[in-house]
């Protein structure tokens, strides 16, 4: 069963931090606020852990796309090709509830790279996980829970999230209620957006 541990909006122990990472590095499966929704996340470099959380969601790796949360916007450089407009793009508008999808790098593990070889970069606009990914040195994938015919406490409710994943997971980060609007997804190719889901983010600037 996982282990429940609180996370606070700020002033979180280092001790508390530290452990988080420990597990992250040891193939751990979490699930964690951000600054949309509850998400399912691991080591982006864990295989088995991603293969996990396919199992959960009833996936298949090699069909989905995948996201991660990057610490910053100079790591984000280290995982994505990006341009002088793409920069100046997330610069405007990270951290925030946006999902920004850009061509990978190599660096990027090729079972989180499918079909055209992009990748999807998150800086949520929630200080706790952006100081555990710090921590971790490496980004951390982000994935919805699971929530097909499910009422929205279910997935909001942090006490009934562990109630109905505790037994799938390693650690569940109780950070309060969550929201239920997931973020905006903007494909940015050369110097033109393609949104490919409105969501929390306000999308009006790239219609």
């Amino acid at each position: 069963m996982a282990e429940l541990i609180r996370l606070y909006d700020k002033n979180n122990s280092q001790s508390t931090l530290d452990e988080i990472v420990k597990a992250l590095d040891k193939d751990a499966v979490i699930i964690y606020k951000t600054d949309t929704m509850y998400a399912l996340g691991c080591h982006i470099n864990s295989t088995k852990a991603v293969n996990r959380i396919c199992e959960i969601k009833g996936i298949q790796a090699s069909k989905n796309r995948f996201s991660f949360i990057c610490a910053d916007l100079s790591s984000i450089a280290n995982y994505a090709k990006v341009s002088d407009f793409a920069f100046k793009t997330l610069k405007r508008y990270l951290p925030g509830a946006y999902t920004f999808v850009l061509p990978a790098s190599s660096k990027v593990p090729s079972i989180l790279v499918q079909g055209k070889k992009t990748v999807g970069i998150r800086i949520p606009d929630y200080q706790p996980i952006l100081s555990i990914v710090e921590l971790l040195g490496s980004p951390l994938l982000t994935t919805s829970l699971p929530q097909e015919e499910l009422e929205l406490e279910d997935y909001t409710d942090p006490s009934l999230i562990f109630d109905r994943l505790g037994h799938a997971v390693d650690l569940i980060l109780d950070g309060g209620l969550g929201g239920y609007t997931p973020s905006s997804v903007i494909e940015i190719n050369q110097d033109e957006f393609e949104i490919i889901r409105e969501g929390a983010g306000d999308c009006s600037d790239f219609n």
